[in-house]
């Protein structure tokens, strides 16, 4: 019986360890930004998960890329890099790319992604395709 229990063990440990792999969605999932610190974000900025430890996506003006430091339910993204170009939308890039490095935290809620930090949500996104 010991060993039957022990591979029923093991096998809910990795179901768990995979659901909170999976917690962002697969490689193909975009999520789209609706709201920045409470307030509807009306330039355009996405999030995409392309490989376990990665994210990236679009910010208003550039293209940003980086290391995931955690897994599900967690968020740590703080050294992200970005491509260089000016466009109108540059303060909303900023105030966007700070806070994606600040939260700490992440949950789902339908087809929502809600990162926040110990102030609460900053960022809610909703998936795009």
């Amino acid at each position: 019986m010991r060993p039957l229990a022990g591979l029923c063990a093991a096998l809910l440990l990795c179901a768990c360890q995979g659901d909170a792999q999976d917690g962002f969605g697969d490689a193909a999932t975009t999520w789209q930004l609706v709201t920045l610190d409470g307030a509807a974000f009306d330039a355009t900025a996405t999030l995409t998960f392309p490989e376990a430890g990665r994210i990236a996506g679009s910010a208003p003006c550039n293209q940003y890329f980086g290391p995931m430091n955690s897994t599900f339910p967690g968020f740590s993204a703080p050294a992200l890099a970005a491509t260089r170009r000016a466009c109108p939308a540059l303060e909303d890039e900023i105030r966007f790319l700070a806070a994606l490095r600040a939260v700490t935290r992440a949950e789902r809620a339908d087809d929502a992604l809600i990162l926040s930090d110990e102030t609460g949500a900053r960022l809610v996104f909703r998936r795009a395709d």
